[in-house]
């Protein structure tokens, strides 16, 4: 084989790997980071005016946004040596795409240009706007040990909290406190004190069951403090932790719901299957999405049970569940947003020409967002999402409204 026909072969490799990931290289594999803020035209663009109409800026918290780096900065950040590692090139690629994503590529001032960039993305948006950024455990087994082997990243509380301090105007943040610590108390009360509004778990990748009574502690404490929780539902493909897929069961969410918490069900289990374990640990295998609306169905879970947003305008989310969020008005007083950054600078992850194609889009819209990506990925996630719509549904403005469930902290 030659040379042509090898990279011809290869180029057909990865474009079916794409195809089965839901992935779309229609703009690229690395954001190109232009310089921030975006040109006048694009500031003031009838598309961005028109994505505030109804929505009130002060009111609008994006509750899922990672504070990421390598621990370059003094700052306690830590990385998984695999994700540094050639011998892993799976793990080594999601952390370029992850740090390019966020245009946070220096080499020594990583940890720093990640929130600088970010900064300077929430600087492009009114006055009020806030970014509530996420602390990540490590993972622990039901011991209480650390497992640093099976953690891929972590990003600690005090770092989350300094960040916020920094900047009071642009920036809120979120705790996040394995239960099975043997001093989660005392780490979930300095949180508290510290201004945390809420807490965010990844079961999978941290190894914590919400259905285990090991967490009945920890949700009184939550309950008495009036803190939320902020968990992921559904498949999980950015971190690893695979072998313990089965935590992210939207199903275990009745124990926390059960205590009287507010639960928000991050991305509304928009990906991937689970056990029906309503049915018993033998139930049938159902979508995550159709786990998740039954829950959201149920009238004792109103006013508990919230739906997250993030990630459902990804080229591997669109269809099913992004149509059924837009028609079901009657949620959308449950929905809040979150963008998941840095995930919407990941080109890969998001297809406007499939948007196009389903409908949700026009090809002008797609033409502005995809400029506008260029520039701040950060915006273009909060226009796309205020775009799509479907048989002349879309999501409400109180969707983008997010303090109301987390200011009363």
């Amino acid at each position: 084989m030659n040379w042509r026909s090898f990279f011809h072969a290869l180029g057909a490799g990865v474009n079916r790997l794409a195809e089965a990931c839901g992935l779309s290289f229609e703009a690229g594999f690395f954001n190109p980071c232009l310089s921030s803020p975006p040109p006048e035209h694009l500031r003031n663009h009838d598309l961005v005016r028109a994505a505030w109409d109804e929505v009130d800026p002060a009111e609008f918290w994006d509750c899922h946004v990672h504070l990421a780096g390598i621990g370059d900065g003094n700052t306690g950040v830590w990385i998984n040596p695999q994700m540094k590692s050639l011998l892993h090139p799976w793990q080594s690629l999601q952390r370029r795409f992850f740090l390019n994503a966020a245009c946070a590529e220096q080499e020594g001032k990583v940890d720093e240009e990640f929130v600088r960039r970010l900064a300077g993305y929430l600087d492009a948006f009114p006055p009020g706007a806030k970014a509530m950024l996420l602390a990540f455990d490590f993972h622990y087994d039901e011991g209480g040990a650390k497992r640093e082997e099976l953690s891929a990243f972590y990003i600690p509380d005090r770092y989350a909290a300094e960040v916020a301090r920094r900047r009071p105007d642009r920036f809120e943040w979120i705790c996040s406190v394995h239960p099975y610590r043997k001093d989660a108390m005392a780490a979930l009360e300095w949180a508290a004190q510290n201004g945390a509004r809420a807490v965010k778990w990844l079961p999978s990748a941290m190894g914590m069951d919400p259905a285990s009574s090991k967490c009945d502690g920890f949700y009184a404490a939550l309950a008495r403090l009036n803190l939320p929780l902020l968990t992921h539902t559904g498949a999980e493909q950015a971190v690893h932790g695979g072998q313990f897929h089965a935590l992210n069961n939207p199903l275990r969410l009745r124990r926390p719901l059960d205590h009287g918490l507010r639960v928000v069900a991050a991305h509304c289990a928009s990906l991937g299957t689970h056990t029906d374990i309503d049915h018993g640990p033998d139930g049938p295998r159902a979508q995550a999405f159709a786990l998740f609306a039954r829950l959201m169905d149920e009238p004792r879970y109103e006013g508990r049970l919230f739906g997250e947003i993030s990630t459902v305008t990804q080229a591997n989310r669109i269809g099913p569940p992004l149509e059924v969020l837009l028609a079901r008005s009657d949620w959308h007083p449950r929905l809040v947003n979150g963008s998941d950054y840095p995930l919407p600078g990941v080109m890969p992850l998001f297809s406007l020409r499939g948007c196009v194609e389903k409908g949700y889009l026009s090809e002008r819209q797609a033409g502005v967002l995809s400029e506008i990506r260029s520039y701040n990925c950060l915006l273009f996630d909060f226009v796309l999402k205020r775009c799509v719509t479907k048989a002349g549904r879309r999501f409400a403005p109180v969707v983008f409204e997010s303090r109301r469930l987390f200011s009363s902290v």
